[in-house]
């Protein structure tokens, strides 16, 4: 693990822990923080990508922003990690975990070893790092985490059945969380995107449903702002999952879906 910090940190500065800080969607909620002067601390696998990032979000208005370069599948690395970040920003306030990845269905559905690892990229690191940060929030009394998860985890469907499993498990654990940590005015928000236009769904068609990461940022940001529970991005997935649940099981199963 690595880490750079533009400035020193500063105790009570209002900050975001941005995790799987590369991906699209996470880009785009860092820049929003960035641009109301927020403290940011990125964390990611790819330290060129991280550093141009951290560049664009100092230009924006960011307080300042530290690198943490950590593969988040070694779990005997969390508790580190989650030190190092909290020595520098002194409290959590804002914490977005969301990193993951999006295999291929019928590649994964071959052995149990893609299996679990996409249980591991999607699941397993989140409920870890959650779990970390859960804690740490509890003690203090404050603060909030976005957990990105999918509208896929709404039900198991064929067409990538193991990807939206890891999501329902991230999207049951988080209720849960949510539920004990109410008392201790901490929050926690489920993020359901649908189709989002990223690299990692480059080579998916898109259509009227597919939405911009900046979308889906502004979303995030409201969630924050407002202590959302569950967020539906864009909104209209809610009602689209809603139909989807509801369809008989007789039925559902003959669906190419």
């Amino acid at each position: 693990m690595t880490t750079e910090t533009t400035t020193s940190a500063k105790l009570h500065q209002k900050s975001c822990v941005v995790f799987g800080a590369t991906s699209a969607i996470a880009q785009a909620v860092a820049s929003e923080h960035a641009k109301h002067g927020y403290a940011l601390a990125l964390v990611g696998r790819n330290q060129e990508k991280l550093e141009q990032i951290k560049s664009h979000l100092v230009t924006l208005g960011a307080s300042q922003v530290s690198i943490h370069v950590q593969d988040l599948n070694a779990f005997d690395k969390h508790e580190e990690l989650l030190q190092g970040i909290l020595a520098e920003i002194g409290q959590y306030d804002r914490v977005l975990i969301a990193q993951g990845t999006l295999p291929e269905q019928r590649d994964i559905e071959k052995t149990y070893a893609l299996t679990e690892q996409c249980i591991k990229d999607n699941a397993l690191n989140t409920i870890s790092l959650a779990t970390s940060i859960a804690n740490a929030m509890e003690a203090q009394k404050a603060g909030k985490i976005a957990i990105i998860s999918s509208v896929a985890g709404d039900r198991g469907r064929q067409s990538n059945y193991i990807y939206g499993a890891c999501k329902a498990m991230v999207t049951t654990f988080a209720a849960g969380l949510r539920n004990r940590l109410q008392a201790s005015n901490v929050h926690v928000i489920t993020i359901k995107p649908g189709f989002v236009d990223t690299p990692m769904t480059a080579h998916i068609p898109k259509g009227a449903l597919w939405a911009q990461p900046e979308e889906v940022a502004k979303d995030i940001m409201s969630a924050f702002e407002k202590d959302k529970n569950i967020v539906y991005t864009p909104w209209f997935w809610r009602y689209i999952m809603l139909i989807i649940q509801h369809v008989p099981e007789f039925i559902f199963k003959k669906l190419k879906l």
